[in-house]
C-alpha cells in the first residue's frame, strides 16, 4: 500500500515533467507557413540543429524532380510542403509529404506565365488553417483548399482590380493573411494595395491615396502606438496604410538614382518602430523612424546610404544588425547597424568564396545561397565579423533551363529540422537534425 501511495504522488509530477519535455521538443521545431517564415523576416527560431557543417555536413534526405519552372520558395506546415511551379503550358500548385518527398496533390491553375528571365510563379504559398493563398506571375490571386488543392476562389489583378506592375517580369508577391483579410499589392490607379475578404475574394478596401504601380515586394505588418498598418514597397517608394481602411498613413520616396529602377524586390524589415528598406539599381538602403502623431503616423528618414544595395536576395535582421548582399560597388556580404545605418563589416564575395544570393537567419547563423550555382554556406550572424562554418553543394542543376539567367533565385527555407533548396524543377530536402 505504501508503494502504491508513493506511486500516486509521483505520477502527476512525472506527467508534468513529460509534458514539459514534450513542450521543449515542440519549441525546437518550427513551421514555415509563409514567405520568409512566421514573421516575414527571414528568421527561424528553431534550435538544436546541425549548423556547423565544417565537421558534419547535412545529409540529403530526398529530391523532388517535378517542381516545374518558377522561383516560388516552399512553405511548410506540419508534414506538408506547399509550393508553385509551371510545366507543359500550365501554372500549378502542389503539396508534398516532407518525410518522403512524395506528391500529395497537384492543382493546375491556368496558363503558364512566360518570361525570358524565367517562366512560372515567383511568390510563395501562404498557409492559413485549411486554406492556401497564392499569386501567380500573371497577376492572378487564388484561394485553394490545403487538403486537396481544389479552387475556392480566384481574382485577376489586372482585369478585375485594375492592377499595374512596374515591369514585365511578373507579379512576385506572396500574399499576407491578417485576420479575415488577404493583403496584396495589385498596384494602379485604384490603389497600390488591396485588402480582400479571405473567404470570398471580394475587395474590402483599396489604398486610394497611394496609387503607384506594384513592385515585386511583399507586404508586412507593423504596429506603432497601437496603430496597425501594412507596409510595402511601391514602384517609387515605401508606404504604410491603415489596416482598418487602407488610408495612407505615410509615404517616403526613394532617393534620386543614377538610372531608373527596373525592379523593387526585397521585403521591408520592421523593428522597434523603424522600417528598413533596400533595393538595387542604385537605390541603396533607408532607415525610416515611425512615430505616432495624433491619429496618424509621422515618418522620418534616419539615414539613406549604399552600405547595402540589395537587388533581390533579401536581407534579414537579428539583434539589431542587418545582414545581406551589397551589389554595388562592393559586391560583398555585409553587416549593417539597423538603427544608425553604419557599416559594421563587409566580406568581399571573392574572399568569402560565395557570390551574390539569398539568405536566412537561424539562431546565431546565416544560411547563404549563391545564385550562380546553389552553393550554400553557414556563416556567423555576428557583428564581430565574417566566420564560415562549412558549406554544401546542391547535388545537381536543372537541365535545359530556358531562362536567360540560369540562376538559383529561390530563397532557402528551414522548417522542422530540414533545409529546403530549389533550382526550378529540382527541390532538395536536407536533414539538419543532429
Amino acid at each position: 500500500m505504501k508503494m502504491r501511495k508513493e506511486s500516486n504522488i509521483w505520477f502527476p509530477f512525472m506527467m508534468m515533467v513529460t509534458m514539459l519535455v514534450m513542450t521543449g521538443m515542440a519549441l525546437q521545431a518550427q513551421d514555415w507557413p509563409q514567405w520568409r517564415g512566421h514573421n516575414r523576416d527571414g528568421v527561424s527560431k528553431e534550435t538544436g540543429l546541425n549548423l556547423d557543417w565544417s565537421s558534419s555536413k547535412p545529409a540529403l534526405k530526398w529530391v523532388f524532380r517535378q517542381s516545374g519552372f518558377g522561383y516560388s520558395a516552399p512553405t511548410i506546415v506540419g508534414t506538408t510542403l506547399f509550393c508553385q511551379g509551371a510545366s507543359n503550358g500550365k501554372d500549378f500548385a502542389f503539396a508534398l509529404d516532407v518525410n518522403t518527398g512524395n506528391m500529395k496533390w497537384k492543382q493546375e491553375l491556368g496558363a503558364e506565365f512566360e518570361q525570358d528571365r524565367g517562366n512560372g510563379p515567383r511568390g510563395s504559398v501562404t498557409v492559413d488553417g485549411d486554406r492556401l493563398y497564392l499569386i501567380r506571375g500573371g497577376g492572378q490571386i487564388h484561394c485553394l483548399s490545403a487538403a486537396d488543392g481544389k479552387m475556392i476562389w480566384q481574382k485577376d489583378f489586372t482585369s478585375e482590380l485594375g492592377g499595374k506592375l512596374m515591369s514585365n517580369w511578373g507579379f512576385s508577391e506572396s500574399p499576407l493573411v491578417d485576420g479575415n483579410l488577404v493583403i496584396c499589392t495589385p498596384g494602379g490607379d485604384n490603389g497600390t494595395m488591396a485588402a480582400l475578404n479571405k473567404n470570398t475574394g471580394d475587395v474590402v478596401w483599396r489604398s486610394k491615396e497611394w496609387t503607384n504601380p506594384s513592385s515585386h515586394s511583399s507586404p508586412i505588418i507593423a504596429e506603432v502606438g497601437g496603430i496597425r498598418q501594412y507596409v510595402n514597397h511601391g514602384s517609387l517608394g515605401v508606404a504604410g496604410v491603415s489596416a482598418k481602411d487602407g488610408k495612407l498613413l505615410w509615404k517616403v520616396d526613394y532617393p534620386a538614382t543614377s538610372r531608373r529602377m527596373s525592379a523593387v524586390i526585397p521585403t521591408p524589415i520592421f523593428n522597434e518602430n523603424m522600417v528598413y528598406v533596400t533595393n538595387g539599381y542604385g537605390a541603396g538602403c533607408m532607415g525610416i523612424r515611425l512615430t505616432k502623431e495624433g491619429e496618424g503616423i509621422k515618418a522620418d528618414t534616419v539615414y539613406t546610404n549604399k552600405v547595402i544595395e540589395n537587388q533581390h536576395g533579401g536581407v534579414a535582421m537579428i539583434n539589431g544588425y542587418i545582414y545581406g548582399h551589397c551589389e554595388n560597388p562592393s559586391n560583398s556580404w555585409v553587416c549593417q547597424n539597423m538603427k544608425t545605418g553604419e557599416m559594421v563589416w563587409s566580406k568581399k564575395c571573392q574572399d568569402a568564396g560565395i557570390g551574390k544570393g539569398s539568405l536566412l537567419v537561424i539562431g546565431d547563423r546565416l544560411i547563404l545561397v549563391d545564385e550562380q550555382n546553389g552553393t550554400t554556406v553557414v556563416a556567423a550572424a555576428s557583428p564581430d565579423g565574417w566566420k564560415e562554418f562549412g558549406r554544401i553543394e546542391i547535388p545537381e542543376r536543372m537541365k535545359d533551363d530556358p531562362s536567360q539567367d540560369k540562376k538559383v533565385w529561390t530563397h532557402p527555407v528551414i522548417a522542422n529540422g530540414h533545409l529546403y533548396l530549389r533550382d526550378h524543377d529540382l527541390l532538395f530536402c536536407f536533414e539538419l537534425k543532429k
